[in-house]
């Protein structure tokens, strides 16, 4: 289940808040700027399929957000509990970062976390199956995948290049929970 927990910027001990229907995230989030969406993720995908066979199976979506939003490049992030570049991959991205464009991404298996941090609130955003979030340009924010990552991501850019972070140096994403396994991931 989706999940938006908001706590206070200086502390990750107790949420002010916790909210788990889909409208209700989608209503907090927007208020401070960010997208969220529940779409169908109905093709038969699970972590660990190809960037091909996941683009081919939602070419449709991808084309029509390209277009409505600009797009100019896609890639697919799949990882599954037992890759051997988990922990890599993992730590790459759970410090505070920020980019110079919109980060998106639709969630067509399993879970991801993203968290962010504006102004003096921290947003936890627990990302499943279906949700497509877009994070706005300039957002401090980091994302956790777990240590036995379990999900497949469709990441839209505006940038060729893809993904290009900007790090805080901040140390906040230190203070707050991080995401527990997917339920679904079982280490080999």
């Amino acid at each position: 289940m989706s999940r938006l927990r908001i706590y206070r910027d200086s502390s990750g001990e107790a949420p002010l808040s916790v909210h788990t229907e889909h409208a209700d995230i989608a209503r907090e989030l927007g208020q401070v700027g960010v997208r969220f969406e529940q779409w169908e993720a109905s093709k038969p995908i699970v972590p660990g399929a190809s960037q091909d066979e996941v683009i081919a199976a939602y070419r449709a979506d991808v084309d029509r957000l390209m277009a409505e939003e600009g797009y100019r490049a896609v890639d697919v992030v799949s990882l599954k509990p037992d890759h051997p570049e988990r922990a890599a991959f993992r730590q790459k991205f759970l410090n505070e970062h920020t980019h110079s464009e919109d980060e998106v991404r639709f969630f067509v298996a399993g879970a991801g976390q993203f968290t962010l941090h504006i102004g003096e609130k921290v947003y936890e955003v627990l990302c499943e199956q279906g949700d497509l979030i877009g994070v706005p340009d300039g957002t401090r924010h980091w994302f956790d995948m777990s240590e036995s990552p379990y999900f497949v991501a469709i990441r839209l850019f505006s940038n060729p290049e893809g993904w290009v972070a900007s790090f805080t140096g901040e140390e906040i994403a230190e203070h707050f929970p991080r995401m527990p396994p997917h339920p679904s991931a079982k280490v080999a």
